[in-house]
């Protein structure tokens, strides 16, 4: 028998996606599940990004377009950039990909030699070892400090002679935390005096509640020339499916990308680039509901979910990171679903083992059901 590549073979599917599928077939066959796995907004694409695209496609925007992505595109995100993070960025530092997974893909490929380090602080979004390992690389683990945030003396003695990059990510999936500036500038002492990357994962940016959204590329220029930004239309503008992300960083990053993108997926869709050109030229009235009914969301589970439970205070994202009497992540999460048909992801999968995530992207009616059904579970097993 032909044998598979080694780097098939070392991956674990996705377990968001996996758990998502299991619910769904659950509901399917009449549980009555609460599904708190997906990381995506329940909210449909606003109307008039879908009566744009529909205009584009009959002016007959259906065609490649450059690898980089639409030049109309990359200059609207630029004017954002500067108008929302004091970021100033030519157009040909910017490359738009599908989806900011495919962004985040792109730049391992781009920065990473075979066993140059990435430093990924713990708990960490599911898909950054598993990338770094695709690359080439070698995922390093940093520990988190009692703000579920980078613990800095620990970040010190994970760096190397070959340490490549550090992920950022803030507002942070699964946790909800939003870094501080004087975190972001602690964070950013190591970065200038080690001369690494730092790839600063945003696509939350502006699903934010009690703080602002600082980019730690603002900090110094020297800075923004480490600094690779990922962001994306996803989240912010509940277009998912349109699979819209962007990279912007110096120009030399910015061309490796292009080419890599070139020879492998080219751009993107050229209806969901117009698309998403329309979503960032129009900005914040387009998602501003969405962000106050987070909140709100927010608000009811922190004022509602048992006195038992801990976990970091979610200030941006739409989901919390919750503890149990530190049980075992996957039993507990086994067992909610099994005793009370509340499907969540254990936080073994972010890195962390007695930590579940739940994410409140869906209806408040639904929000109510699922707390009602964690409380008695905790009342049952106190």
């Amino acid at each position: 028998m032909i044998n598979l590549s080694q780097r098939a073979e070392i991956l674990k599917p996705s377990a968001t996606l996996s758990l998502n599928k299991k619910a769904k077939e659950m509901k399917a066959k009449g549980f009555d599940v609460i599904n708190l796995t997906v990381g995506e907004p329940d909210f449909d694409t606003p109307e008039e990004i879908k009566e744009f695209a529909i205009k584009a496609m009959k002016d007959g925007y259906t065609k490649y377009t450059e690898e980089k992505g639409m030049k109309n595109l990359r200059e609207i995100i630029c004017e954002k950039l500067e108008k929302d993070n004091g970021l100033k960025y030519d157009p040909e530092e910017i490359v738009i990909s599908n989806g900011a997974k495919h962004s985040l893909f792109n730049i391992f490929l781009s920065i990473l030699n075979p066993e140059d380090e990435v430093i990924i602080p713990v708990p960490y979004w599911v898909s950054y070892p598993a990338m770094v390992l695709i690359c080439g690389g070698v995922p390093v683990f940093c520990k988190y400090n009692e703000k579920f945030k980078i613990d800095i003396e620990d970040l010190k003695t994970k760096i190397t002679p070959k340490t490549k990059a550090l992920i950022l990510n803030s507002p942070s999936n699964p946790t909800g935390i939003v870094y501080e500036k004087k975190e972001l500038e602690e964070i950013a002492e190591i970065i200038l005096s080690n001369k690494i990357f730092c790839i600063s994962d945003e696509v939350y940016e502006k699903i934010i509640f009690d703080k602002q959204h600082i980019s730690i590329a603002s900090l110094s220029k020297e800075l923004k020339n480490l600094t690779i930004i990922v962001n994306g239309v996803s989240k912010t503008f509940a277009m998912t499916g349109w699979r819209i992300g962007f990279t912007a960083s110096r120009k030399d990053i910015a061309d490796a990308i292009g080419k890599i993108q070139g020879q492998t997926t080219s751009a993107p869709s050229s209806i969901s680039q117009m698309a998403s050109y329309y979503a960032i030229k129009e900005g914040e009235r387009l998602f501003k509901n969405m962000v106050e009914e987070f909140k709100k969301r927010r608000n009811f589970l922190v004022e509602n979910l048992s006195n038992e439970i801990k976990y970091p205070y979610p200030e941006g994202a739409f989901y919390m990171f919750l503890n149990f009497k530190n049980m075992d992540s996957k039993i507990l999460s086994q067992r909610l679903l099994e005793e009370k048909l509340i499907a969540t992801v254990p936080g073994e999968e972010f890195g962390v083992d007695n930590y579940i995530r739940i994410s409140y992207a869906l209806d408040i009616e639904s929000l109510k059901k699922a707390v009602e059904r964690v409380n008695e579970f905790v009342k049952e097993n106190l």
